[in-house]
């Protein structure tokens, strides 16, 4: 597990952008062999986003064998309705770079038969060969995607009812309407995410420090989902300084002094991949 500690959201989110266009160019995907990307909603992905789309433009990064899959949607919003999450990645990321929209994938919330989405889902990605890297966020109460506390860590895409917490943190994407805000959810379940070749986490902000602290100074809890990913071979939790508020001086000051480290050695190397 690595914790990478920036000094702000936009630094962060610049960090990410990197690491995923630099994990992209690596793969040297083609025609035969396409680049697999678990991809999230919310708020604080979305500096991540704009850095990609900016990367793209500049012509150092291509989507065109890139697939990527949602980590959720909202039961019976319609797809078309402002905060789908379809409208979300359409409008703030897919129709600003070069994928192909087949191989964009999201979960319909409006589907006849919502288990057997959640199944087929499931499919997709096996028949894609897995998620190469799969990026997420977390709520407050250290939920990812919408697993929320009391979630199995070894769940699959599922159904979910959303907990209040969450209701009333996405509110405010509803005029602040509670009666407005979808009460039910598609979701892939923690299992999904933990079946990825690898795992980067954005937290940012002072009010996800409490889930920070519980996703990696405590043991493994499905009443904090996140905490799930101290178990995974290769998980990078991305954060700012605010989001740290909450971990011990010793834990704060050994991951810095382990990216300082990991900086200075490979450096050079990562001046060949990266944007600037």
């Amino acid at each position: 597990m690595r914790l990478v500690i920036l000094d702000n959201y936009d630094l962060a989110s610049e960090w990410a952008a990197k690491y995923i266009c630099n994990r992209i160019i690596q793969f040297k995907p083609g025609q035969d062999r396409y680049f697999t990307l678990g991809l999230p909603t919310g708020s604080t992905p979305l500096g991540c986003y704009k850095k990609l789309i900016e990367y793209h433009k500049n012509g150092d990064l291509s989507f065109k064998y890139v697939k990527t899959f949602n980590m959720d949607e909202y039961v019976g919003l319609p797809r078309n309705h402002p905060e789908s999450y379809h409208s979300y990645m359409w409008n703030n990321f897919f129709k600003h770079i070069d994928i192909d929209p087949n191989n964009a994938h999201i979960l319909d919330g409006n589907a006849s038969d919502l288990q057997a989405e959640c199944d087929a889902f499931e499919k997709k990605i096996e028949e894609a060969g897995g998620i190469d890297l799969f990026v997420g966020g977390i709520g407050p109460d250290g939920h990812i995607a919408f697993n929320e506390p009391g979630s199995s860590l070894v769940s699959r895409t599922r159904l979910k009812t959303l907990a209040m917490d969450t209701i009333l943190a996405n509110a405010k994407y509803f005029d602040g309407d509670l009666s407005k805000v979808p009460t039910m959810a598609l979701t892939v379940g923690v299992g999904t995410v933990m079946d990825a070749r690898e795992v980067m986490i954005l937290i940012t902000g002072a009010h996800k420090a409490f889930a920070l602290y519980k996703a990696i100074e405590e043991g493994v809890n499905h009443m904090w989902t996140v905490s799930a990913f101290q178990q995974h071979p290769r998980t990078i939790f991305v954060c700012d300084e605010d989001a740290t508020l909450e971990l011990r001086v010793k834990t704060v000051k050994y991951f810095k002094e382990s990216f300082i480290h990991c900086i200075q050695g490979a450096h050079l190397y990562c001046c060949m991949y990266l944007p600037t």
